[in-house]
């Protein structure tokens, strides 16, 4: 009775792996397009190539008829592509947060290298670096905004960065130089 179980059973596994595991592969392929969807192709990259991988392996092995590799390559690309949707959820939320703060602090320096600029004294000509570093940080957080708002937040964050650190010694110079013109006493006439 047992050998006769045992031959059914086994019988029954080759009858079921004897088609291509369709639903399977379907369901592989719908959470890869969810993941991609979710921006696992950006935040959670390596799971989602992981993922893509493991489909790829599951169509190569229906090709070569080997429905119980497809079959397992295809469940394994089912559960790596919901963890790619899941990293990229985490990634994206972790990514939106930090273009938040480049984009605050960037704005920030911007606002304080523009008062700095109209409250010194220095002549036109010497403010012509500051004034040109003001329309750079400007043209840079027209593009950090613009990816911002299309929920590009990689490129947001990338597309500030450096900014302070640029803003920053010009917003020193203008202080230091406004303080050396206006401690230093006027002429004498004779």
């Amino acid at each position: 009775m047992r050998r006769l179980s045992a031959l059914l059973c086994g019988l029954f596994l080759c009858a079921a792996c004897s088609e291509p595991p369709r639903k399977e592969l379907d369901r592989a392929q719908a959470a890869v397009d969810r993941a991609r969807k979710a921006g696992a192709d950006e935040y959670a990259h390596d799971a989602f190539a992981a993922a893509g991988n493991a489909l790829k392996q599951a169509h190569e092995a229906v090709a070569q008829r080997d429905y119980r590799l497809a079959l397992s390559h295809a469940l394994d690309a089912s559960e790596r592509a919901d963890d790619a949707a899941l990293q990229a959820e985490t990634g994206r939320s972790r990514a939106r947060t930090e273009a938040e703060r480049a984009l605050a602090g960037a704005t920030a320096a911007r606002r304080q290298l523009e008062a700095r600029i109209k409250a010194s004294r220095l002549a036109p000509r010497d403010l012509r670096a500051p004034s040109r570093l003001l329309s750079d940080a400007d043209t840079a957080l027209q593009e950090a905004r613009a990816q911002f708002d299309a929920g590009h937040y990689v490129q947001a964050r990338d597309a500030v960065k450096g900014l302070n650190s640029r803003i920053s010694p010009q917003i020193e110079a203008l202080e230091l130089t406004g303080r050396g013109r206006a401690a230093r006493p006027p002429k004498k006439r004779r």
